[in-house]
């Protein structure tokens, strides 16, 4: 059996995302309005679990916006070509 696994992680100044799914269905995802993983899997799926996720995305989100900050110091955040 073949499955496609996804996660999505990205950041900006104001906001967040960190994002779990299987085969183009989202599982769970991080609120960071509300500080807690969200289950996005619907009633009658099999009960899943996870541990750790919520803090393990609010790291990544540390990452995520070091990085941010650095790549816009490094290319001097230029203006976008229209």
């Amino acid at each position: 059996v073949l499955h496609i696994d996804l996660v999505i992680t990205g950041c900006s100044d104001s906001d967040g995302l960190d994002m779990y799914g299987l085969d183009g269905e989202e599982m769970w995802y991080a609120d960071f309005n509300k500080q807690e993983g969200v289950v996005a899997l619907p009633p009658f799926a099999d009960p899943f679990t996870f541990p750790g996720f919520y803090e393990q995305a609010v790291g990544n989100q540390g990452v995520c916006k070091g990085n941010l900050a650095k790549c816009i110091k490094a290319y001097k955040n230029p203006e976008e070509k229209i």
